[in-house]
């Protein structure tokens, strides 16, 4: 009987510091994985740094799209970038001209 009372009385001392680790445990779990936790936080993180190169390679884009149609346009209209236009659109050429075919960048050999 003895051994029963001492481990009810050792229990009580022992359920306050047990219960204040456990909640303890409990909020460090959540501040890590949570959902805006350190490990959400740095999965955002990346997800920033991927759209902002992304955004920087359309805005490239975009300016080079942009110059392209201001040559195009009546004010200061570009003849050498009007031939090309029209050649490639139609597809026609004349019959003393030579036609190179310039592989893009990048593309296999």
């Amino acid at each position: 009987m003895s051994v029963v009372l001492e481990i009810r009385r050792r229990g009580r001392q022992i359920a306050g510091p047990i219960f204040g680790l456990l909640l303890f445990s409990y909020f460090v779990l959540h501040a890590i994985q949570g959902d805006r936790g350190l490990l959400a936080w740095l999965q955002i993180r990346q997800q920033i740094v991927l759209a902002q190169s992304k955004q920087a390679g359309a805005a490239g884009e975009r300016a080079d799209w942009e110059h392209r149609i201001a040559l195009m346009r009546s004010e200061h209209l570009d003849a050498d970038l009007l031939d090309e236009r029209a050649r490639l659109l139609t597809g026609l050429g004349r019959e003393d001209e030579l036609v190179v075919y310039v592989a893009p960048s990048g593309a296999a050999r």
